[in-house]
């Protein structure tokens, strides 16, 4: 949820962002005027029930003779500050969904528009080129035995794949790599729930834009993550934390899963975009004015992770209409695919500034003694797509994979990736 306080003083600002994310600007108008009526209808409940308080008060102390007329007084007092609460508590829904409508207030200098309109910030790395003509991921993934996608669809369907041998080591690898750089950066690891309730899916913004994507489970209040920031979000819900120490920083390793509803056509083959996948995320919880900084950090430790593999890649600020709803700024670390010949995301970062931590309630105490929201970031730092990023760049004319020298000793020092036969 956006800042109440900011929506009351500077509606404009928040009017700016909408048109930023060529989203509806009607909605701010409507969430001032529902806030203004929340506040009056609370104001009105305030003034008859310390009426009623005392004309209670007034009774007690009244002749005999003159309790009659003011019990009248006081049970149409009564009846007043009922009728009043109830329209308090209308007032309050209405205002609550009317602010919950829109999006976080993205920051100043992130562009405007949708999906096309990002900046690249800087490509880095040499773009591999070949002598011989490359295979792509999926047909690497099967002369080295690594990704079997047909015996996948055949039991689960489309979309999901069996990593096997080496494909399964490739990502046990990967994992171990981004927990072993966490760990060294001050991470808490945790393996967390994959599925959550309603209201932690919602705080965290994944029923609103991305609902599409989101698997729920029928006969049951809970739904699938699609990341494990859904849940290492709500690890801290309706608490007050202490960062007297700095940011509280977690890596959750989880299995995600995402219906990708409305992404037909985009990257069916193989496995950059399947139904189901590992993943360790970033989680960052941190004082408000420390947020950007944090954000630089987490794109440094995903960019040091890019260069280490070997891989060319870019990093590109997304445009503010192409956010999910709780991003205030995202950074997309988009890989080299060689077959395809151009750039497909591998990892991003988002800052979600005070928007979720508002949602599910998560204080920190500043140095006035006063509690305020804290503002999260996450960012992902190995997954299972990262492997088709890895098997193209590093390909062999005979269908061979040179194993990144950082991934070797998660590999019992193979240095190469062998076809089968």
């Amino acid at each position: 949820m956006i800042d109440p306080q900011l929506l009351r003083s500077a509606p404009e600002v928040v009017e700016a962002s909408q048109r930023a994310r060529r989203a509806d600007v009607g909605l701010v108008a409507a969430a001032v005027r529902a806030d203004a009526d929340r506040r009056d209808a609370i104001a009105e409940f305030e003034r008859l029930r310390a009426e009623q308080n005392v004309f209670s008060k007034r009774v007690g102390a009244a002749a005999k003779e003159e309790r009659p007329a003011l019990l009248a007084q006081v049970k149409q007092l009564s009846a007043e500050v009922k009728a009043a609460s109830e329209r308090s508590s209308a007032a309050e829904a209405v205002a609550e969904e009317a602010v919950g409508a829109i999006p976080n207030v993205v920051l100043a200098d992130v562009p405007e528009g949708g999906e096309v309109d990002y900046v690249v910030l800087r490509e880095v790395g040499e773009v591999p080129s070949f002598d011989f003509e490359p295979r792509d991921h999926l047909e690497l993934g099967e002369l080295l035995g690594a990704i079997d996608m047909v015996r996948g669809a055949k039991v689960s369907g489309a979309r999901f794949s069996y990593l096997r041998g080496v494909g399964a080591r490739l990502e046990l690898g990967l994992m171990h790599l981004a927990l072993d750089r966490a760990l060294e950066a001050g991470f808490v690891p945790l393996i967390t729930p994959t599925l959550v309730k309603p209201e932690i899916m919602r705080g965290t913004g994944f029923l609103d834009k991305h609902a599409d994507a989101v698997y729920k489970v029928e006969g049951e209040d809970l739904y699938l993550t699609g990341t494990s920031e859904v849940a290492l979000a709500g690890y801290h819900s309706d608490e007050i934390v202490d960062l007297t120490g700095g940011p509280l920083r977690y890596a959750g390793w989880s299995t995600c899963y995402r219906l990708e509803a409305g992404s037909a056509g985009k990257d069916t083959r193989g496995i950059i975009r399947t139904h189901q996948f590992d993943k360790l995320e970033m989680f960052s919880y941190v004082d408000p004015a420390e947020a950007e900084q944090e954000h630089a950090r987490l794109l440094a430790m995903q960019e040091r992770m890019m260069t280490d593999l070997g891989l060319a890649y870019r990093v590109i600020d997304t445009a503010a209409g192409d956010l999910g709803s709780s991003a205030a700024r995202k950074y997309d670390v988009e890989a080299w695919i060689p077959t395809q010949g151009t750039y497909r995301e591998l990892t991003s970062t988002s800052n979600c500034t005070t928007y979720q931590a508002r949602r599910l309630a998560i204080r920190h105490r500043t140095e006035s003694g006063r509690t305020a929201p804290v503002a999260t970031l996450n960012g992902t730092l190995a997954t299972t797509r990262w492997i088709a990023a890895i098997l193209e760049t590093h390909q062999q004319a005979d269908g061979s994979v040179v194993v990144p020298e950082v991934l070797r000793p998660f590999l019992g020092g193979l240095t190469t990736l062998q076809p089968l036969s």
